[in-house]
C-alpha cells in the first residue's frame, strides 16, 4: 500500500514540473506581441513591440493583446488603434484588407488602403460623401449601384474617423 501511494507521489510530482514548465515557456508579456502594417504604399510598422491593436472587421470590432486566439479576419472600412509600448494611441483608417493573429503573438494587417487619421481632410470627405450618394441614387445598374454604395459606405466610416 504504501510502495502504491509513492509512486502515486512520484507520478503527481513529475506531472506538476511538466506543468511547470509548459507555463513558463508559453508565458509571455506586452512586448512580445511583434506588429506589422503596411498598405502597398507605406509600412507604418514592421515587426514592431506593441500593447494592444483595436480593428473593425467584419465580424465586428475587437482588441488583440498577446496571447489572442489565432484568427484570420476581413477589415471593414473603420479606424485601427495601436497602443504602443510607451502608452500612446495611434489611429489610422483602412479602407479594407486583412489581419492575421499567429500562435506566437505575432499581428500582420494588410490594408488596401490606410491613412493616419490626423492627416485625414473633413472638407474633401464631405465633397467625397455627396458625390458618391449622388452617384448611388443615380447609378443605371446594379453594378454601378453596388460600387456607388461601397464609396458611400467608407466615406461614412471616414466621416466617423473624422468626427471622432
Amino acid at each position: 500500500m504504501a510502495a502504491a501511494v509513492l509512486r502515486q507521489a512520484a507520478r503527481t510530482s513529475l506531472r506538476l514540473q511538466q506543468c511547470s514548465r509548459l507555463i513558463a515557456a508559453s508565458h509571455r508579456n506586452y512586448a512580445d506581441m511583434a506588429f506589422t502594417f503596411a498598405s502597398p504604399y507605406d509600412v507604418y510598422y514592421k515587426d514592431a513591440k506593441v500593447k494592444q491593436i483595436d480593428v473593425p472587421t467584419f465580424s465586428g470590432n475587437f482588441g488583440i493583446l498577446p496571447d489572442h486566439v489565432p484568427t484570420l479576419a476581413v477589415l471593414k472600412p473603420g479606424v485601427i488603434n495601436v497602443t504602443e509600448e510607451d502608452g500612446s494611441n495611434k489611429k489610422y483608417f483602412v479602407s479594407s484588407g486583412s489581419v492575421t493573429i499567429n500562435d506566437d503573438s505575432s499581428v500582420q494587417i494588410l490594408a488596401e488602403e490606410a491613412h493616419p487619421v490626423d492627416r485625414l481632410d473633413a472638407a474633401s470627405i464631405r465633397d467625397g460623401m455627396s458625390k458618391a450618394q449622388q452617384q448611388a441614387s443615380s447609378a443605371a445598374s446594379e453594378t454601378a449601384k453596388a460600387e456607388a454604395q461601397i464609396a458611400v459606405e467608407c466615406y461614412e466610416a471616414l466621416q466617423k474617423a473624422v468626427d471622432a
